[in-house]
């Protein structure tokens, strides 16, 4: 009993330590984007600058990822995620006591570069442990508890940045940076990787881009990810400074579409096992038609009202629920023995078109919608075409549904 009672509580602290991993990956983005006005008035910054803040961290984030899928699927997990938070813990510490513009963007640059390791590799210990329909729960799980990370992290990041000014949301993430490595280490197990997996060589990234089923899911996860982070990017400045949104509520705007990603995730986790999946798909990309439209009217007529701009991209985040849960485990396990490096290579395509759109956004940007909007559009409708191509191309198992009936 005491064996079972040690084993439960194991696993217990495990689960806790790779919740927090994802809720330091959720606030390490949106915590400090609040305190935008104040760094662009600290420093001086033009908003080409200040997107760049955005835009080196996701370079470094970049890096970071085929850094840590080669080593991922070489070693064990744990000594790799420990690298990655140590690193992160760096580059906060150069954010928080940085002098120049310089000294910050070297800080960001460390913080996407340390936080990959414990992006990509803290689920990959459930996908090592777990059949499918277990990844589905807890892939729908842990999307739910990031996103409700993403979600507080604004509203958190106004308060802080209010109370403390731009320096307080660095420290923050330095104290949840520097617990999250003290868990790792204690908690986390060092998982043996297989003999297989040992004999894989830089040339599997070649067998991912020529398996073209997988390549279509992983593009498909690109634009899927595109116009969010558009828009988490510009709407401080959209916002606060040409919307007259009030700091204080700016975070509850942002955390809003985080939060319904968080509740529906956490929502369809428990009853997805109930449901055919290739319909929930076809329903994901129905509601991606009228995200689409939606936007396109809050651009096109050049709306003010930040309510009716957030509705839109409320919709758009509805439809990337499902698709996020059903399609993510499929895409890790269609090569098994190089999860690491699939995840990473999604991951670096997501953020190599984020950091460019971004900054595309930034050049455009007038201080309306309009054009964000329209570059958001062109994005959602490539979501609605590799969709179809996926609902069409890939058998996706509903063993889990059969089993309930």
């Amino acid at each position: 009993m005491n064996h079972v009672m040690k084993k439960n509580i194991s696993n217990s602290m495990l689960i806790l330590t790779i919740i927090l991993m994802d809720l330091l990956t959720g606030m390490e983005f949106d915590l400090f984007v609040p305190s935008f006005p104040q760094i662009q008035s600290h420093f001086y910054l033009t908003p080409f600058l200040l997107e760049a803040l955005l835009s080196i961290n996701f370079i470094g984030y970049c890096l970071g990822l085929f850094l840590v899928g080669e080593l991922g699927d070489r070693y064990s997990r744990k000594p790799v995620i420990l690298t990655g938070l140590a690193a992160f813990v760096i580059g906060s510490v150069f954010c928080l006591c940085g002098p120049s513009y310089s000294i910050l963007l070297i800080g960001r640059f460390l913080q996407g570069l340390g936080i990959a390791a414990p992006s990509i590799l803290s689920f990959l210990i459930i996908a090592d442990n777990y059949p499918m329909s277990k990844q589905r729960f807890y892939m729908a799980i842990f999307n739910g508890i990031m996103n409700i990370s993403v979600a507080a992290a604004p509203v958190l990041g106004s308060y802080i940045t209010l109370y403390f000014q731009w320096h307080g949301n660095f420290l923050a993430l330095f104290l949840i940076g520097l617990v999250a490595l003290l868990m790792t280490s204690i908690f986390v197990p060092k998982y043996q990787i297989s003999a297989e997996k040992e004999s894989c060589s830089p040339i599997r990234y070649k067998a991912i881009f020529n398996h073209k089923k997988l390549m279509l899911i992983i593009a498909f996860f690109i634009f899927n990810f595109v116009p969010y982070w558009i828009f988490v990017g510009i709407s401080p400045l959209l916002y606060i400074k040409y919307l007259n949104v009030n700091l204080a509520y700016f975070g509850f705007y942002q955390g809003a579409i985080a939060l319904t990603f968080a509740i529906g995730s956490i929502c369809l986790g428990f009853f997805i096992k109930y449901f055919r999946h290739k319909g929930l798909l076809t329903l994901a990309n129905g509601i991606f038609f009228i995200s689409l439209f939606a936007i396109l009217t809050a651009a096109l007529s050049e709306t003010h009202n930040p309510l009716f701009i957030t509705l839109a991209v409320i919709i758009f985040v509805i439809g990337q629920i499902t698709p996020s849960i059903i399609l993510y485990p499929i895409c890790l396990n269609l090569i098994p023995e190089a999860k690491a490096r699939v995840s990473a290579l999604m991951q670096a395509g997501r953020l190599i078109f984020a950091s460019l759109s971004l900054e595309i956004a930034g050049y455009f940007f007038n201080g309306s919608f309009k054009n964000i909007g329209i570059i958001m559009a062109c994005f959602i409708f490539m979501v609605t075409v590799t969709l179809t191509m996926v609902v069409k191309k890939i058998k996706v198992e509903d063993d889990d549904v059969k089993d309930h009936r």
